[in-house]
Order: C-alpha cells, then structure tokens, then sequence
C-alpha cells in the first residue's frame, strides 16, 4: 500500500529483440561474431551482458505474486509491470509478440483481479488500450 492505494507489481518480459541469437562471452570467436552480427544489424544479446536466463519470473515467484494477490482478496488499485497479459498484446500487435509463461500469468491476473489501472512498458510504445490498460514508454502519468 502507498499513500491509501493497492498495488500489485511484477517484473519481467521476455526479450523480443533476440531472433538472431544469444552470443556467449566465453566463446573464443566471441568478437567475430559479435562484430558480424552488429554489421548485419541483426538482433542479438550478450548472455549474462544484454541478456538473463532469469528474465521471466520462477515458479516461486509466481506462488508469491499468487498469494500476495489472494491476501487482498485480489483487488488493487493499480497494476504496475513491464509487460502486459497475452490478450492485451494481442490487441495492439495483432500476435506479433509470442505468449510467454509471464504474459499468460498477466491473463490470469486479468480475469481475477479488480483494479482501477493496469500500466506497463515494455513495447517502446505510448498508447491506452481497453480504456484501462496503459503502455508507457516516453510518457509520465500522475495518479491521482
């Protein structure tokens, strides 16, 4: 609770810049690769440098999100994350974003939870989807 409202936060997204790979620091043709993959442009990450295994939450993680949740009753004031539920996704990007452990966790969310505001980044966008679903990129919103 901060200042007389419910939040509930969660962190995490899966990287959806990654297609062309995850290059390993200790590979000995680490910087050939690494310099042909930037002159492609392509989209890669650097494991444990640009890029995490833990980047979506564990299982405990979420039985915690879970249980925080059913201790108010699964009502909120305002949800804060990074990325959003897989059908508000949807909704925006017409499936160009895949569903991910997290983002059908979000669903869940979405279907059980009372809550005023849903904001989330993630997707380098500023839009309001649904009326109640705000992605955030360069945008600032005070609550009120």
């Amino acid at each position: 609770e901060l200042n007389g409202r419910k939040f509930f936060t969660m962190g995490g997204a899966s990287s959806h810049d990654i297609q062309d790979g995850i290059l390993e620091p200790d590979d000995p043709d680490f910087e050939e690769k690494f310099q042909q993959l930037e002159q492609l442009g392509a989209l890669f990450r650097v494991n444990h440098r640009s890029w995490w295994a833990e980047e979506l939450p564990s299982e405990a993680e979420y039985l915690e999100a879970r249980a925080n949740m059913m201790r108010v009753h699964w009502n909120v004031d305002y949800i804060i994350s990074h990325c959003c539920p897989s059908s508000i996704q949807d909704v925006f990007s017409g499936g160009m974003f895949k569903k991910d452990a997290l983002t059908e966790f979000f669903d869940e969310v979405r279907q059980k939870c009372t809550f005023r505001y849903w904001f989330f980044g993630h997707y380098h966008s500023n839009m309001v989807i649904e009326k109640k679903y705000a992605m955030l990129y360069e945008q600032i919103i005070r609550l009120k």
